[in-house]
Formats: structure tokens, C-alpha cells, sequence
């Protein structure tokens, strides 16, 4: 097993390379996500929008390394997803789905990309209205985005998973919202979009994760998703599900001519990333798909609800544990959000205040405009503007 040796010791962030592959993997994801954002207008098809951002990842990654003599895999990691308003995630329908946005939905807009295998995902929640978020919506996007920047400092090396899941639900409950249950902020390795080594959102009987210790040349992709509702959504309907991902290590002998013929073509075009089932054909993709999922030959990703009425915001970064501190890859500005809560708390507001980047010994000068010290300088000021510079940083 050498080869396997020689990955894992090659492949970290230890390796420029590697490290190239990320951000360029990230540019690709943030330029998608503003992508997706200026198309997102009252009356556009939802599944319009979604297709654009799949098209640009897979046009601008397959303009990357061209001509190198082995072949290397890029393009989607994660489909274009746009969910509405109480629905929580993975909404991504379609041809034949006609729903359309309207004027102040609250959108969450949720993809990723991959070259070689390395990860970069995003999402951003985006209120479809001019002037700032107010009331409850404006709570929900500042819970999300305050959690997201809290947990930015307490992912680094020597910190555990349970800090970041305390600390998290502290924020949201500042804000008078929950953070929603089941979802995992986890570790990204090549190839992997869901390592071991996880962050678990809401600890519950259901869900148990090992602890572990965040360690240098990781990374990771945080996951927050905040709602003004109990937190605990629900499946509507499974023909809603559309994306879906190979589960690597099942077989079986599938009985129905459908499911192979779907089921071989999955294993040809996405042999590891999630996909949607836009990418199948459409008849033959409905029945073939549940054979393969009762089998557990794909894992689905279900999409999941809060209750009517219910605000929820989704913000999701990608992380590299770097010797000099923690790179935040991906991410996108907020829209101004006037919350009706404050945060008081000094624990929240001393957290906040941590750096994101290693201070260097012996250096003195601090004045320089090093890229470092951006986070820092937004993450001392008050709550609302960690909230919105610390956004923004790219």
C-alpha cells in the first residue's frame, strides 16, 4: 500500500501545489456564487439559475490545466442549489420544474468546485429585495454570518470539534434563533467531500460524532445554517431529492434494466462528486434512481424544510489550516442586515476578537497592511460590522 502512503503524505497542504489547486478551486467557486447571485431576479426559473452556475464551474474548470500529460479530473463538487425562503437546502430541480423567485425571497444559494480532486464550496444567503434586511430576516442572516465568523477562529490547529459546536449555538441563541440540526461541517481531503472528521452543528442523541483536535495543513468546509423556526427540519417530499452521491464502498446486483442503465452512466460521469439528476435523462433517471438509493448503491441528499414562515439563512466557507493561520477561501459580502438583536455577550465578543492569522515572532511592525491583519481589525469592531467586513473578505 506505498501508493497510498505517498498520497497521503503528498497531499496535503504541504504541497504548493495542492495549496494552488484550492484557491483556484475557490476562485472558481467564488466568481460562480456572483455569478448565480446577479442572475437571481423576481420571475427567473429557479432551475435556470442553478444550470448557469453547474455551466460556469465546469467551462472555467475545464479551461484549467488543458495540457498536462496525465489527465486531471475538475468540475463540479457540488451542484448550484438555490433554496427558498423555509426551505433549508439542496434545492436543485429539474428541466421540467417551473418555480420561479419573487421579490423578497430569502435565497440560499449553496456549490462547490474541484480540480484534481480539491474541494472549494460556498454559500450565501441573499434576501431578493433593494435596501437593508430588517426584523427577524436581518436576525437569521446575522446569527448565520456571526456563527461563521466565530467558528473561522475557533477552527485552527489545537482547538476541538465541541468548541465549535458550543460556541455556535451561544451565537445563534444571541440572536433568538436555533442552529438547524444535521448539519455537519466536515473535513475535505482529495476527492473527499465528507471526511471523518466532523463538526457537528446541534449534539443530539441521534447524531454522534467523535471528538477530534483540528490539526495544521487541514481543511475544512464550515457549515451554518440558522433559522428563526425549532431548528429540526423535516423531509416534504422525497421526489423533491435530486442530487445525489455514488456511496464508493456498496454493491449490488441491480435488478430493473433502468436502474443499470442509470446507474452505469452515474458511474462513468460522477464516480465520486455529488451530481444532480439533471444530468441523467430525465425518465429513465426516475426509475432507475430508486433502486439504486433503496439499495444504498447513492447516498441522497435530501431536500429538507422548516415550517412556513419560518427564515432560514445558510453560510458556508471553506477553510485552509495553514502553518501561518487560517485561510478563508471562499465567501461573499453581505447585503446591509439591521438585526433587532445586538450581541452583549463577552464571550461571543472576545471570540470575535480573536485573529485568524499566527502572529510572527519578532516582528514589530505591525502597521504594514499585511493580508493578515485584515480579519482581525473587522472582528475587533462591533458585532454588526464583524458581521458585514468580515464577509467580505475574500
Amino acid at each position: 500500500m506505498s501508493d497510498d502512503e505517498r498520497e497521503e503524505k503528498e497531499l496535503d497542504l504541504t504541497s504548493p501545489e495542492v495549496v494552488t489547486k484550492y484557491k483556484s478551486a475557490a476562485e472558481i467557486a467564488n466568481k460562480a456564487l456572483q455569478l448565480v447571485l446577479s442572475e437571481c431576479k423576481p420571475k427567473a426559473k429557479i432551475v435556470d439559475i442553478c444550470e448557469k452556475g453547474d455551466s460556469f464551474i465546469r467551462e472555467q474548470t475545464g479551461n484549467m490545466y488543458k495540457n498536462v500529460k496525465k489527465k486531471i479530473e475538475r468540475g463540479v463538487a457540488f451542484p448550484t442549489c438555490i433554496s427558498v425562503n423555509n426551505t433549508v437546502c439542496h434545492f436543485s430541480p429539474l428541466a421540467s420544474d417551473e418555480t420561479v423567485l419573487e421579490e423578497g425571497d430569502m435565497l440560499k444559494i449553496d456549490l462547490g468546485c474541484h480540480i484534481d480532486g480539491f474541494i472549494a464550496v460556498v454559500a450565501h444567503t441573499h434576501v431578493l429585495q433593494g435596501g437593508p434586511v430588517t426584523g427577524r430576516a436581518a436576525d437569521v442572516l446575522a446569527a448565520a454570518n456571526t456563527a461563521a465568523e466565530v467558528a473561522l477562529r475557533l477552527v485552527r490547529p489545537g482547538r476541538k470539534n465541541k468548541d465549535v459546536t458550543e460556541a455556535i449555538q451561544k451565537v445563534a441563541a444571541a440572536y433568538d434563533c436555533k442552529i438547524v440540526e444535521g448539519v455537519l461541517s466536515h473535513q475535505l481531503k482529495q476527492f473527499v467531500i465528507d471526511g471523518n472528521k466532523v463538526v457537528l452543528s446541534v449534539p443530539s442523541p441521534e447524531t454522534r460524532v467523535d471528538d477530534a483536535e483540528f490539526e495544521e495543513n487541514e481543511v475544512y468546509a464550515v457549515d451554518i445554517v440558522t433559522s428563526t423556526g425549532d431548528g429540526k427540519p423535516r423531509l416534504l417530499d422525497e421526489k423533491q431529492t435530486t442530487i445525489y452521491k455514488r456511496a464508493v464502498d456498496k454493491s449490488y446486483h441491480l435488478k430493473m434494466k433502468a436502474s443499470r442503465f442509470i446507474f452505469s452512466e452515474i458511474s462513468q460521469k460522477f464516480p465520486i462528486m455529488p451530481f444532480t439528476a439533471r444530468a441523467l435523462e430525465e425518465k429513465r433517471a426516475r426509475l432507475g434512481l430508486v433502486e439504486c438509493v433503496n439499495h444504498d448503491l447513492l447516498q441522497p441528499y435530501p431536500v429538507l424544510h422548516e415550517k412556513p414562515g419560518d427564515y432560514v439563512a445558510h453560510i458556508k466557507f471553506t477553510v485552509l489550516l495553514m502553518p501561518n493561520g487560517s485561510d478563508r477561501m471562499t465567501s461573499h459580502s453581505l447585503q446591509e442586515l439591521q438585526p433587532t438583536k445586538t450581541i452583549d455577550d463577552p464571550e461571543i465578543k472576545a471570540w470575535l476578537a480573536l485573529g485568524t492569522k499566527t502572529k510572527k515572532k519578532g516582528g514589530g511592525k505591525k502597521k504594514k497592511g499585511k493580508k493578515g491583519d485584515k480579519p482581525e481589525e473587522s472582528a475587533e469592531a462591533e458585532p454588526m460590522d464583524a458581521t458585514t467586513n468580515g464577509a467580505s473578505q475574500e
